[in-house]
């Protein structure tokens, strides 16, 4: 497979994106006060380390298989929408928490954890926004498929990370 010049940039500035993921998510893990707010920062990292695989093949001229990573999406996802909250009926009351991550004083999550929270949302949001740009000027049909389910897997971070906020009062929609 032969790569332009500019799907051969575009490329290249994605695998930097992830290469900042892999380091922010890895950082943000060693941080959460919340363990299972680390272990979703832990998830996302390693998907993140698929990812930037995944786009080094494509430079490499080879077409990745990307059937395998979108379990490990759909997990880390749960992940985000079962943490940390008392479920009752599958619906998390706002600002119901248990344990290391709730401020005894307010009752509401740490506002550490919620700042990591805040950071890797809208560093998943502008990943995926590039991705787009990626996506569009890709010639190849497999590789522009490769790079949707990356992108599709970079929202359902972003996804897990907004629910987990929201359950954990870091988050109001109303």
């Amino acid at each position: 497979m032969q790569l332009t010049q500019k799907e051969r940039m575009l490329l290249e500035d994605q695998k930097k994106h992830e290469e900042v993921c892999i380091k922010k998510y890895t950082e943000a893990a060693q941080k959460a006060n919340d363990p299972q707010l680390s272990q979703l920062f832990l998830s996302y990292a390693d998907q993140e380390r698929q990812h930037y695989q995944t786009l080094e093949q494509i430079l490499n001229g080879q077409i990745p298989n990307t059937q395998q990573g979108g379990q490990a999406g759909q997990q880390g996802n749960q992940q985000g929408s079962q943490a940390m909250g008392n479920q009752q009926g599958g619906q998390v009351k706002a600002g119901q928490q248990s344990g290391q991550n709730m401020n005894p004083t307010t009752g509401l999550a740490s506002q550490g954890d919620a700042d990591l929270c805040n950071d890797m949302l809208m560093t998943e949001k502008y990943v995926s926004g590039t991705y787009d740009t990626a996506i569009f000027e890709c010639t190849n049909s497999q590789v522009r498929q490769a790079l949707n389910h990356i992108q599709k897997e970079e929202q359902q971070h972003g996804e897990g990370i907004f629910n987990y906020m929201q359950q954990n009062g870091m988050y109001q929609t109303n």
